[in-house]
């Protein structure tokens, strides 16, 4: 042991492993999302913790970039912004027979309905003596939740029921498309129909609707028509497209999220080497490793070999099995030349380490590992695990 090796310096720009949060990105995505929708009001859909970024301070950007609605999946999910002070209208539309709809309507949070919550909805608004808010769901085709048409009548009624009892307000009608991130495809003029057919029950019955909405970020994008009142955006709002053959940027949309670690570890090795578990990559000919300290349990897709890094301005390939917590790049035979900002002269060692961006660099995009692990990109950012702190820049 040498007790006279200096302490590495440390980094205050680039920490060990982050995603970074531009704030401002997610502005620009609510007011071009908004454009595109108006007249129709928007919802910012921050579900999941606001896919990946930070449900709290997603909702806030949100709202004060002119977002009208936040749409959670739980009922949890949205007490967890009204006990963080937001007042916004919420919609939480996932429930379990364990789902706590006392505490959503105790909290004024409006209640999507599919059928069977209706009566446990009507208890709850008895007990907190305050008439709950619901959204009547109807399925249209996509055939998860929500009522068919065939109990549709019957499912209004009884709501129109609890109305009349002052137990709740039918203050809106609301499905999903299947496939409206594909505009060719026939089906979503079919769901439209159904929709507009399951609304004109609905306010024949009594409901006086609020909002009626459909449109998810696709369609809200390429379907003027499934605007209605009120459109849901989710996936855009983080920028990033629904369509395969458009791109973010194409849309006028911004990536918020990058994601980006440390090169941990760099080495020479000669033509042979095999790399990472499975020994699935063997090296052809002398070159450099870089080890990534980031695996599968920060959230990277195991089977993505082939992801895109960018260290100092160029990509590189990830090569052999992405591990728990670290993944190796080929830096190639060259891959001690040209470093800057290096722990070691000629190394890698210490580089920023880019997964995905915003691609305003020429950087990677989430894109390319969705396509190298054979998934979506709203999966991608979706997973990044806890492990991977979360900094924010930027703001509405």
């Amino acid at each position: 042991m040498n007790p006279t090796v200096e302490p590495l310096p440390v980094h205050g720009h680039v920490p060990e492993r982050q995603a970074v949060i531009n704030l401002s990105a997610i502005a620009h995505n609510i007011g071009t999302l908004r454009s595109i929708a108006a007249p129709a009001k928007l919802m910012a859909v921050v579900k999941a913790d606001a896919y990946g970024h930070g449900m709290l301070p997603v909702a806030r950007t949100a709202l004060a970039a002119g977002a009208d609605w936040l749409g959670t999946a739980h009922v949890s999910e949205a007490l967890q912004l009204r006990a963080a002070g937001i007042d916004a209208p919420v919609l939480a539309w996932l429930h379990t027979p364990s789902t706590d709809f006392a505490a959503a309507v105790a909290a004024g949070i409006d209640v999507g309905c599919s059928g069977w919550e209706l009566e446990h909805i009507a208890a709850a608004a008895r007990a907190q003596e305050r008439p709950a808010r619901i959204h009547l769901k109807i399925d249209t085709g996509l055939g998860r939740n929500g009522c068919s048409m065939a109990g549709w009548d019957a499912l209004v009624s009884d709501a129109i029921a609890y109305q009349d009892e002052g137990l709740l307000r039918v203050v809106g009608v609301f499905s999903h498309l299947a496939v409206a991130d594909e505009p060719h495809r026939p089906e979503t003029d079919a769901q439209l129909e159904v929709f507009r057919e399951a609304v004109a029950i609905a306010e024949d019955a009594g409901a006086d609707l609020e909002v009626r909405h459909i449109a998810n970020t696709p369609a809200t994008l390429s379907r003027p028509d499934a605007h209605f009142d009120l459109v849901r955006t989710g996936l855009g709002i983080y920028g990033l497209s629904p369509f395969e053959d458009r791109t973010s940027a194409q849309l006028g949309l911004v990536p918020a999220m990058t994601l980006q670690t440390r090169v941990a570890l760099c080495k020479d090795v000669p033509a042979g080497q095999g790399v990472s578990y499975g020994l699935n990559f063997v090296s052809n000919r002398p070159t450099t490793l870089g080890l990534i300290p980031l695996g599968y349990a920060d959230g990277i897709p195991r089977v993505a070999t082939g992801g895109p890094v960018r260290v100092n301005g160029t990509t590189y390939p990830v090569v052999g099995r992405i591990a728990m917590d670290q993944m190796v790049i080929d830096l190639g035979p060259d891959g001690r030349a040209g470093f800057s900002g290096a722990e070691v002269p000629g190394s890698a060692l210490g580089c920023a380490a880019v997964l995905f961006g915003d691609g305003s660099d020429g950087g990677p995009l989430v894109e390319q590992w969705a396509e190298a692990a054979g998934t979506v990109n709203y999966e991608v950012v979706t997973r990044i695990s806890g492990r991977v702190p979360r900094s924010y820049v930027g703001g509405a």
